[in-house]
């Protein structure tokens, strides 16, 4: 009996474009998934750049790949990995430097308002959505 094996996935990295995230910050979307909800990225920051306060309502994990991330944890340089757990707030995320991570989240991130309300989620469906439209853009 013959079974069929699930595609595999290669992003030429290199090859992918940029896409504006805002206020410094860019991406390349590398996977999406509707059914884990996992989505990964390379987030290209620049000196001064940052992420508004935020809670993971799912556990992320990143690789420093250049540069210095300051957060809650403490500051993360190249070569650096962190996990940050299902539920962690992070109320400042800043780059001091031109920096670029590779970032895994298993599940949605809500950047909150001073109120503590959600101001934006961050989530396989909008990475995915973003992608096809600069797709459709760029044709």
């Amino acid at each position: 009996m013959k079974t069929e094996n699930p595609p595999d996935i290669l992003c030429q990295t290199a090859k992918l474009p940029w896409i504006e995230f805002g206020a410094g910050i860019h991406y390349k979307v590398l996977r999406t998934s509707a059914e884990t909800g996992d989505w990964t990225v390379i987030f290209r920051c620049a000196k001064g750049s940052g992420f508004p306060p935020h809670y993971h309502h799912g556990a992320g994990e990143y690789l420093m790949l250049e540069g210095v991330m300051d957060y809650r944890a403490g500051k993360a340089v190249a070569g650096d990995y962190g996990y940050e757990p299902l539920g962690v707030y992070h109320e400042s995320t800043t780059f001091p430097e031109d920096s670029e991570l590779l970032f895994t989240n298993h599940g949605p991130v809500a950047f909150v308002n001073p109120d503590m309300s959600i101001s934006m989620i961050l989530d396989w469906k909008f990475f995915a959505e973003k992608q096809a439209e600069h797709a459709a853009g760029a044709a």
